[in-house]
C-alpha cells in the first residue's frame, strides 16, 4: 500500500489480495477497514475519494496479513454483533453464528407468557444466547454456565458492557452449576461436531475453541448428556432447546422422545436446515 491512497483504492487492493483466501474479500475488508478507521462501512461508499491517513493504511494492510493466515475477522477486530449486540469475542469462545439466533427466538416464544421467567444457558462462551435473551426479558432471571473460566470473563465483560444485570454467571460443566434449580428453558449450543469430520472448515478447527466444537467420536455425546440430565431442572411445562448439526435433527427428536419429552418438533434456519430441537417435560 502507498502513503496516499483513497478508502476506494485502499478497499480493492485489501478485497484483491483477500480473496486469494476467503470467499467474502469485500466484506472482509470493509469490516476490517471500519475497524482501523472508525467510520461506518456505509461511508465507504458514500465517499469512496476520500483519502485514508497513512496510518489507517498501514493499519489496515496489517490486519489484511493476519486475515490471510486464516484468523477470524471477528477475532482480529475482537467484536462480532449477534442479535444486535456488539459482543466482545476472543479465541476463548466461539465466534457466535447466525442460526445460534433460532435458539434465541424459540426460548423468547416459550417465555413469552411467563411474568418472571427462569432461563438457563449452558456452555454460554461469549454469552450469546443469555445475553441476547436478558435484553429481550429484563423481567427474567438467567443463569449461564461454562466451564471455561477465560470465557466466562469475557461473557461477564459482555454483559458489563451491555448493562445487563440479570444474568448468575457460574462456573461449571453443564447442570453441575445447577445444583438443585429449576427453570422454565434451558437453552444450549453445545459441541455436536464428531471427531475428524471432513466438513469441519480447517480454518475454524485451526483458530476457535476445539473443546466448544468437538463432542466425541459421534458427535451427539453432549446432546444426549443434556437430554438425558436436563428433567430434573425444569419445572413442569418447562422446555430444553439444544441447537445440534444440521444432520442430527432426528437422532435428537427420537431421544427427546424416549426420555419422556413431550411436543418434541424441529426447528429449521433460514438455509432450511433443522437446527434446533425442541422438547417439553
Amino acid at each position: 500500500m502507498t502513503y496516499s491512497q483513497t478508502i476506494a483504492e485502499a478497499l480493492h487492493t485489501a478485497t484483491a489480495t483477500l480473496s486469494r483466501t476467503t470467499t467474502t474479500p469485500r466484506l472482509d475488508a470493509e469490516l476490517l477497514l471500519e475497524y482501523v478507521t472508525g467510520l461506518p462501512r456505509a461511508s465507504f461508499r458514500a465517499s469512496p475519494e476520500r483519502e485514508l491517513p497513512a496510518p489507517a493504511g498501514w493499519a489496515l494492510q496489517q490486519l489484511v496479513t493476519r486475515r490471510l493466515t486464516g484468523e477470524p475477522v471477528a477475532y482480529i477486530r475482537g467484536v462480532h454483533e449477534f442479535w444486535s449486540l456488539p459482543l466482545e469475542v476472543t479465541p476463548a469462545v466461539l465466534i457466535p453464528r447466525p442460526e445460534t439466533e433460532l435458539v434465541v427466538e424459540r426460548a423468547l416464544a416459550h417465555t413469552d407468557a411467563h411474568e418472571r421467567p427462569r432461563i438457563a444457558d449452558l456452555g454460554t462462551g461469549s454469552g450469546a444466547i443469555a445475553l441476547a435473551l436478558a435484553s429481550e426479558r429484563p423481567n427474567a432471571t438467567l443463569v449461564a454456565t461454562d466451564a471455561s473460566r477465560e470465557a466466562l470473563d469475557v461473557a461477564q465483560r459482555n454483559a458489563q458492557h451491555l448493562a445487563l444485570t440479570n444474568i448468575d454467571f457460574r462456573r461449571g460443566n453443564w447442570f453441575e452449576a445447577l445444583q438443585e434449580e429449576h427453570f422454565d428453558v434451558i437453552a444450549s449450543n453445545p459441541p455436536y461436531i464428531a471427531e475428524g469430520d471432513p466438513d469441519l472448515d480447517p480454518q475454524v478447527a485451526r483458530h476457535e475453541p476445539l473443546n466448544a466444537l468437538l463432542a466425541g467420536v459421534t458427535g451427539l455425546e453432549m446432546l444426549e448428556h443434556l437430554i438425558d440430565q436436563a428433567p430434573p431442572h425444569l419445572d413442569r411445562g418447562g422446555w430444553l432447546l439444544p441447537e445440534h448439526g444440521w444432520r442430527q435433527g432426528r437422532h435428537v427428536r427420537d431421544r427427546l422422545v424416549r426420555k419422556g419429552f413431550a411436543h418434541v418438533r424441529s426447528h429449521a434456519d433460514l438455509a432450511g436446515h433443522e437446527r434446533v430441537t425442541e422438547g417439553m417435560v
